[in-house]
């Protein structure tokens, strides 16, 4: 297959991200995990924590928390593999932790963290009402990054069930803002999330209010109830999303905006490559809004690689407020619909969405085969049955084609599916690798991220060569 050239220039992007870091370099963070964190002791009180805690808690053990937990500025929490941590609370008030110091959750691929609330049934049958959904409604508060949160890691780490009512004393760490199962609001901070699971949550799975980010590998699952992103990242993000898996989201997979950057601090910026973001949208209440992938508000970045399933809108670049078109790249993304309204929003029509995005020839299916003549950007479409079940990306068990009785926000978690490529998908081996991650966060097995995986030669988020999501 012949490789067109991305529509924006690589190398004034580079030479724009050299000027910029020069003189934003009083926000520069790159080697903030060479400081040294103090040691600290073992938690063993597991019975009922609640209060400030400064230590480790020990592998393979059980925590019950019955009231809120605090990481002070300056203080440190280290999780080992297999400690569960149940935010049970006193019954009536839902509990959390926040961290204004650093949190390093440090799970393992054969024995994960779990954060969660016990004794909860999911109701994760085909057809379930969203409205009942425990998962939706939030049990416990959530992991809450507070502004001097200078690190929070988080490597195989199950955190489900979190985004309920948050307390007066959690709102410090907020701002007051709603609860989200993990928050993160240090623009001078690093976060990372990798080969990880957030599942349910009430709104945001995962909000960031700047800072330098590594999300990667990870699997995010039934979020948001009436609206709600994988990642809505804003205020000066930058970093990389890639090879995660989103199924069943309310509103998008990924958002960037740049509303509310610090004075000081770069531009939302975030790469986006080799993820699969499967039937979402459906749940987001708000006419116009919902999907796959969201740029908007000044914010940047680019967007390969990205196999997108029977989502509600394609790509969706927002004209007003305009996201940062001079420092966005996007192409090489796979569609797939099974009906004429979901592909007639590959390209996100201005008439129902404030959407600028550009057809990209690089895309699959060409935009060129579906769009009518003297379509111009904005204008609404009807997609050809010739694309209808085209493409199929031959996942090795999935509801794709939909089955028939099913609506597609019936399909909001993995549960027995496999969304890993077949051998013989035509998603492999066609993915843009002229590009690397940006690689803002360090290389480092406690202070930064385990692997920052560059660009993928397959669409999507599972590679051939097993280098993608490892879940």
């Amino acid at each position: 297959m012949k490789k067109l050239l991305p529509v924006f220039s690589l190398t004034f992007i580079a030479v724009s991200a050299l000027l910029f870091q020069a003189c934003t370099k009083v926000a520069d963070t790159k080697d903030l995990w060479q400081a040294v964190v103090p040691p600290v002791t073992p938690i063993n009180d597991a019975t009922c924590l609640s209060g400030a805690l400064n230590g480790t808690m020990l592998a393979g053990k059980t925590y019950n928390v019955c009231g809120d937990i605090f990481v002070k500025a300056g203080d440190t929490l280290t999780i080992q593999e297999g400690v569960t941590i149940n935010f049970t609370g006193n019954g009536t008030t839902p509990v959390g932790l926040g961290v204004n110091g650093a949190l390093f959750c440090l799970g393992t691929k054969e024995k994960p963290v779990l954060f969660t609330y016990p004794g909860v049934t999911k109701t994760d049958q085909l057809g379930a009402n969203p409205d009942t959904d425990p998962a939706l409604k939030g049990k416990w508060t959530g992991i809450i990054g507070g502004p001097t949160c200078s690190y929070m890691v988080l490597k195989w780490t199950r955190v489900e069930l979190g985004g309920a009512a948050i307390s007066a004393a959690m709102k410090s760490f907020t701002g007051g803002s709603s609860p989200y199962p993990l928050y993160f609001a240090n623009p001078a901070g690093i976060f990372v999330l990798e080969d990880s699971w957030v599942y349910g949550s009430t709104d945001d799975p995962f909000r960031i209010n700047g800072g330098k980010i590594s999300v990667m590998r990870n699997t995010f699952e039934k979020c948001g109830y009436t609206g709600g992103e994988a990642m809505n990242a804003k205020a000066g993000t930058i970093g990389d999303f890639a090879y995660n898996l989103c199924v069943g989201m309310a509103t998008n997979g990924p958002k960037i905006s740049n509303i509310n950057v610090a004075v000081g601090f770069p531009s939302s910026n975030v790469r986006i490559y080799n993820n699969t973001i499967v039937n979402c949208g459906y749940r987001r209440s708000a006419a116009g809004r919902g999907g796959s992938i969201n740029y908007e508000e000044g914010a940047g970045g680019l967007a390969y690689n990205n196999l997108i399933v029977n989502c509600k809108f394609g790509l969706r670049v927002v004209g007003n407020p305009i996201a940062d078109t001079a420092n966005l790249r996007y192409g090489y993304n796979w569609y797939y619909a099974d009906s004429v309204s979901v592909a007639s929003q590959f390209i996100p029509s201005l008439s129902v969405s404030t959407a600028i995005s550009q057809p990209q020839e690089t895309d699959i299916p060409k935009p060129s085969s579906y769009l009518p003549a003297g379509w111009k950007t904005g204008d609404t479409y009807t997609a050809p049955a010739s694309i209808i079940g085209a493409n199929n990306p031959q996942f090795v068990n999935a509801p794709v084609p939909l089955p028939a009785g099913l609506l597609l926000r019936d399909i909001a978690v993995v549960g027995n599916y496999n969304f890993a490529l077949k051998p013989g998908s035509p998603c492999i081996g066609i993915g843009f690798t002229g590009f690397s991650p940006r690689a803002d966060v360090p290389v480092n097995a406690k202070y930064g991220a385990s692997e920052i995986t560059p660009p993928g030669k397959d669409i999507g988020c599972y590679q051939i060569n097993g280098r993608g999501n490892q879940h």
